[in-house]
């Protein structure tokens, strides 16, 4: 799979209502993954850990909502989403994307089983990077 370039926005709670919205606007297929699909404990928070729209027009829009205690910022709740299966390019684009900005979560193995970073680049954007099947 190649790698793909899209936004990634984050809700306050209505993520589901947003992405559903979007499906009607531009078609396509949707999929929903709420926070208690990956964890079972009983103790996970309600809402959307990551949905992800593939429209027939080839745009792709993902979205979550915030978890529990992190703030939600309108006009700063979008994100650019680097993810693919090309491990080598992947990290490179994170190593340079993260040199002189903020790491807020290593590229590092997640409970999905992808690697998975997240940081702010020195120029104030936020960026995520996903690597499948690491």
């Amino acid at each position: 799979m190649a790698s793909t370039l899209n936004p990634y926005i984050s809700f306050a709670g209505n993520a589901r209502q947003a992405m559903e919205f979007y499906e009607q606007v531009f078609g396509g297929t949707l999929t929903l993954n709420t926070f208690s699909d990956f964890d079972n404990s009983g103790q996970a928070p309600e809402g959307i850990m990551h949905s992800q729209l593939e429209t027939t027009s080839g745009y792709t829009i993902m979205g979550a909502d915030n978890p529990p205690g992190q703030p939600h910022n309108p006009g700063n709740n979008i994100s650019v989403s680097l993810s693919g299966d090309n491990a080598d390019e992947l990290r490179g684009y994170w190593d340079k994307l993260s040199d002189g900005g903020t790491v807020a979560m290593p590229l590092e193995k997640q409970m999905w089983g992808d690697e998975f970073g997240m940081c702010v680049d020195r120029f104030g954007i936020s960026w995520m990077v996903n690597i499948s099947g690491s």
